[in-house]
């Protein structure tokens, strides 16, 4: 069969989300495609399996967010999927055996001969270790080499290290995909869009802060990846105001200090001393909650995990999907999520802490069952069965820490704040605690149940981050040292930036310290942009729309926040819905944090049934099963030679 009529697949995107579609390609194909041809294209101008984000070439000094025990790309038997299982290690166990020597690394994968450093970082790593980007990027390079060689005889993989800038092509017939520089088109029967994390435009308050800043000579650095931002623009000594305490921000707090020279060393009492190098700036951080995001719980569930979804899950969801008209996420969806979260936290409190509930499991749960969400009977019965109220689920005072906490100046604010994460550090490492790991395992529940429902907008997300997805311990040890050198000061809760046109500085105001305020020549958004499909740098994603692609709105209906407009898709396959009413497009897909199904991340804790690996395997599937249904397989089919603009070609 020559190349041009063999049939093909377009993958725009060859970090973590196009290498778990492979995999679940390489998983479904003997059943689904056996025997017959196929080309699979990946487009991307980064290296396969990272892509942009965990691309190597980054600073050694970033880690990942989890533990290495915790970071998985493949599905196990918790995964609710039609395609096989097929088991691989979690980045802990692929470390283990690279380092017994199980496996063996080449170096164009990733291998320790091809990045210095990264057999050392092998070498030191434990499972409840949080490994550095770099060795994360080994690991998915690893897992799409392996996925490639698991394809069956006659499926043939072609890299192209490029960008993707246009789909083109009717319904009912092969799409061209257009990549910038080059003059002819990759011919395709499907296009997969999995780019992962974009970068927007810029909304209308960023353009008049930049605007601002480029007429009085100021810095003013918008939401970025903080791996990408240049931050030389930032002086010695300056005071910068940070407007977001996410996970972006610890990031900038690395590269601004041990990124500029400056060393930890242990204290006397245990905790670390900062010792700067001269040549960091005064990082004046703040946000709407004024704290940092919850640190990485540092303890195992021992037992009995709760057993969710219970008030939010398959049933709950058909219910909601069936109502007529639009779902209010604050009227209908939020109130189940409430009380899921809470039985797993009330589950967990009983089962281990007996001692400090009033009441026996059976009777506490028929009737926690029986009550409505957030009504008065189950604030009641909460409130008999479980006496000490620190043993209570409030999750709006979770969500509003400093709410009503006022301090006297700006010095109280920072003894204030510091007592707050050293409690936090304390909670999150003490398995007396331990409903607060049944929550985070609940809310991992909620968000593979949301996929269904759609993008729930900016609040829901920041919400789960801030209790699920927030830094490792050590980097709020980290950030405490900081504090107390002086090199971070905290601006407090409901923070507000202005541009002083008088004055010709930017100011902000926390409301936690009444009247206060700072003035600085330099201020940085550290946060990720949002995602934005009218409003995306990204052409491809631009022109889509353009063209009729349906964009749903990111629905802030809690705090009404903003409408970034998200890719509408099936969230049954993934395929592209569009604003004309016709039927989901039958040859264009996306996977990923640009559509209205995004999940969590690309990757995943082991035996959490993630949402990302769901979908994988479905659009795997809806992609062999297309195919098959249009091709015969012919007696031979020998895959072809790379062509010359191919930068590889695994030919199974």
């Amino acid at each position: 069969m020559s190349p041009a009529a063999r049939p093909s697949v377009v993958i725009v995107g060859a970090g973590p989300r196009g290498t778990g579609l492979l995999e679940r390609i390489a998983a479904n194909a003997p059943e689904l495609y056996a025997g017959r041809p196929l080309d699979l294209h990946f487009v991307d101008p980064y290296p396969p399996g990272g892509g942009r984000v965990w691309r190597h070439d980054q600073s050694p000094l970033l880690w990942m967010n989890s533990t290495a025990e915790d970071v998985t790309m493949f599905t196990d038997a918790s995964v609710e999927q039609a395609g096989p299982v097929r088991p691989g290690p979690s980045l802990a166990q692929w470390a283990e055996a690279v380092r017994t020597g199980e496996i063996r690394l080449r170096p164009e994968a990733g291998g320790a001969s091809a990045a210095p450093g990264l057999a050392d970082a092998i070498a030191a790593l434990g499972p409840r270790d949080f490994p550095g980007r770099r060795l994360g990027s080994a690991y998915l390079a690893w897992v799409y080499e392996r996925s490639v060689a698991a394809l069956p005889p006659g499926i043939a993989v072609h890299e192209h290290r490029g960008t993707a800038v246009r789909v083109t092509g009717p319904r009912d017939g092969r799409q061209e995909v257009w990549l910038r520089g080059r003059p002819a088109p990759l011919a395709a029967d499907l296009v997969v869009l999995a780019q992962g994390h974009l970068e927007s435009e810029l909304p209308v308050e960023q353009r008049e802060l930049g605007d601002f800043a480029a007429r009085h000579g100021l810095t003013y650095l918008p939401p970025a990846f903080t791996a990408d931002a240049d931050l030389s623009a930032l002086r010695p000594g300056e005071p910068v105001i940070v407007r977001g305490f996410g996970l972006a921000f610890i990031d900038l707090m690395v590269l601004l200090t041990e990124g500029r020279g400056g060393t930890y060393a242990p204290a006397a009492d245990g905790a670390l001393t900062y010792r700067p190098s001269g040549r960091e700036p005064v990082l004046h951080v703040g946000s709407r909650r004024g704290v940092p995001y919850h640190s990485k719980i540092g303890y195992e569930l021992e037992g009995e995990r709760p057993p969710v979804p219970r008030f939010f899950g398959p049933e709950q969801v058909d219910a909601l999907l069936a109502r007529p008209g639009e779902l209010d996420f604050g009227r209908d969806v939020w109130p189940l999520i409430d009380k899921e979260l809470g039985f797993a936290h009330y589950h967990r409190l009983f089962a281990a802490h007996p001692g400090r509930t009033l009441m026996n499991w059976p009777d506490f749960e028929e009737k926690y069952a029986a009550a409505d969400p957030g009504s008065a009977e189950l604030g009641a019965l909460v409130s008999a069965a479980v006496p000490d109220p620190a043993d209570r689920l409030d999750l709006d005072a979770l969500d509003h820490p400093l709410a009503g906490v006022r301090y006297r100046d700006g010095e109280a604010l920072q003894e204030g704040l510091r007592g707050y994460i050293e409690a936090d550090l304390v909670r999150r490492h003490d398995p007396a605690h331990s409903p607060d790991l049944a929550v985070f395992l609940a809310l991992l529940s909620v968000y593979g149940q949301l996929t269904r429902i759609g993008d729930r907008g900016p609040w829901w997300h920041g919400f789960f981050s801030y209790l699920a997805s927030g830094p490792p311990g050590p980097r709020l040890r980290q950030l405490l040292a900081l504090s107390r050198a002086g090199v971070v000061r905290f601006l407090g809760a409901g923070t507000t930036v202005t541009a002083d046109e008088r004055r010709g500085v930017f100011r902000a105001r926390g409301a936690s310290v009444p009247g206060a305020a700072l003035q600085a020549r330099a201020l940085m958004e550290a946060r990720l942009p949002e995602p934005a499909v009218a409003h995306s740098r990204d052409a491809l994603l631009r022109a889509l729309h353009a063209d009729g692609a349906a964009a749903t709105p990111s629905a802030e209906l809690l705090t009404g926040g903003g409408d970034p407009q998200l890719l509408a898709v099936n969230p049954a396959d993934g395929r592209i819905l569009d604003r004309s009413g016709h039927p989901p497009h039958p040859r264009r897909f996306a996977l990923g944090p640009h559509t209205d199904a995004r999940s969590a991340g690309a990757f995943a804790r082991p035996r959490t049934n993630a949402p990302a690996f769901r979908q994988n395997d479905a659009t795997a599937r809806a992609l062999l099963t297309f195919l098959r249904d249009r091709t015969a397989p012919p007696p031979s089919v020998p895959a072809p030679a790379p062509t010359p603009e191919d930068s590889h070609a695994a030919d199974q």
